[in-house]
């Protein structure tokens, strides 16, 4: 790289960063979750500069954003909670995204004719779920403790999930896969990439018991989510599963034997501006990314893809954990009705499916409309269902049922 290249990168970090800072002040003010804020003003910038659309590189998403986001979210998971609600967030986490997956893509080859190949690309990148907005809404009305653990939970592990399936798909548009081979390629990825994590994050949690210095042990941090990913891509693992469980090692293991409150705080601090900057970052370039020409031109099969997330959603909230819950629990077992209303609304796609849409190869077919569609389902999910989740989350929980369902698991 060039000095001059060196030079538009810096300017370019830094208008990037004046911009987060800017909107992010704004859609305080005015009440908007940030994160549709920052799409909206990329959109805007990309429709006054049609110049300003940017070529995003795969190994730029993949290997930069994707791997601080899933970290920070991974290393402040609280383990109580998560173990309380660990069998709804693993039906919503694997069989949730493969259901979901499968109608988007049922969905859109049936009625837009796309090939099947390239409608299950979509699906496994709208498959994943992000709470970004929906969990600052429950923080503001004193939500449930478990409820919001299980939907940060569904969108922690889930990621994962999506982003394995989303690896079998592309596989797939280059050649025919076999059934057994895409269950046998996803359950060895997946293990594989949990010992990878579990691994990593159990020496990182070693090393920070022994070291009395928060500089260094947040150092740890940071090259344990980087260097965790990197070597689970290097031996053809998911690099994003192998991050989660490193930073729930790192979060639950390596506090409980030695980290420090300074070091808590220092590690805390550090990695929320780090999620904010990454969060910001991508919501900016799906923005300036795309052309409002594109959605437009998309718009028949966004909204059957739209149709579709809402349908797949339905089947995982409804049927899969509120139906199967009390089938296997008995009656009055499962999660209280109301909990059910907010999971089915709550199913926002974010920074991840962006992500992917981003980090599709430059000769993927279908390129642009693939990453219209699953830009339009984006844009849809932040500003309706963003929007009002707030609304349904009164309405669900506003009865005295929120204060009753604070106990049940």
């Amino acid at each position: 790289m060039g000095d001059a290249d060196t030079l538009v990168t810096v300017e370019l970090f830094i208008g990037l960063l004046a911009a987060a800072v800017l909107v992010a002040l704004v859609s305080r003010r005015i009440g908007v979750p940030y994160s549709l804020a920052l799409v909206l003003f990329g959109l805007g910038v990309a429709a006054l500069l049609p110049g300003s659309t940017l070529a995003i590189t795969p190994e730029l998403v993949l290997l930069v954003l994707l791997p601080g986001l899933v970290f920070e979210a991974a290393f402040q998971t609280d383990i109580v909670s998560l173990r309380r609600t660990l069998g709804g967030i693993a039906l919503l986490a694997i069989p949730g995204v493969l259901i979901t997956a499968g109608v988007v893509a049922v969905a859109l080859h049936l009625v837009t004719g796309m090939p099947l190949e390239l409608a299950f690309v979509v699906g496994a990148m709208v498959s994943a779920t992000d709470p970004v907005a929906v969990i600052a809404t429950f923080r503001r009305l004193g939500t449930p403790r478990s409820l919001s653990t299980l939907v940060e939970g569904e969108s922690l592990f889930n990621d994962g999930t999506a982003i394995v399936v989303f690896a079998i798909a592309l596989r797939a548009v280059q050649g025919p896969i076999g059934i057994a081979d895409a269950v046998g390629s996803f359950v060895l990825t997946l293990v594989i990439s949990v010992a990878i994590g579990v691994a990593a994050g159990f020496v990182a949690s070693r090393i920070v018991a022994r070291v009395d210095d928060h500089l260094i042990e947040t150092s740890i941090s940071v090259l344990l989510a980087y260097g965790t990913y990197v070597a689970a891509d290097v031996l053809h693992e998911s690099g994003v599963i192998a991050t989660v469980v490193a930073g729930i090692t790192l979060g639950s293991y390596g506090r409980d034997i030695g980290m420090s409150e300074k070091t808590r705080d220092a590690i805390d601090t550090v990695w929320e501006f780090i999620a904010f900057l990454l969060t910001a970052i991508v919501f900016l370039l799906v923005g300036l990314a795309i052309e409002a020409g594109d959605l437009l031109d998309a718009a028949g099969p966004i909204a059957v893809g739209i149709i579709a997330v809402l349908i797949g959603r339905a089947i995982v909230t409804y049927g899969l954990v509120g139906v199967g819950a009390r089938v296997v629990r008995g009656p009055g077992g499962g999660l209280p009705r109301g909990w059910v209303h907010v999971l089915f609304w709550a199913g926002l796609r974010g920074a991840v499916a962006v992500a992917l849409a981003l980090s599709l190869p430059a000769d993927f077919p279908q390129r642009t409309s693939v990453q219209a569609i699953t830009f339009g389902i984006v844009l849809f999910t932040l500003i309706v269902q963003g929007g009002t989740i707030q609304w349904v989350v009164r309405r669900s929980l506003g009865s005295g049922e929120a204060e009753a369902a604070a106990e049940t698991t």
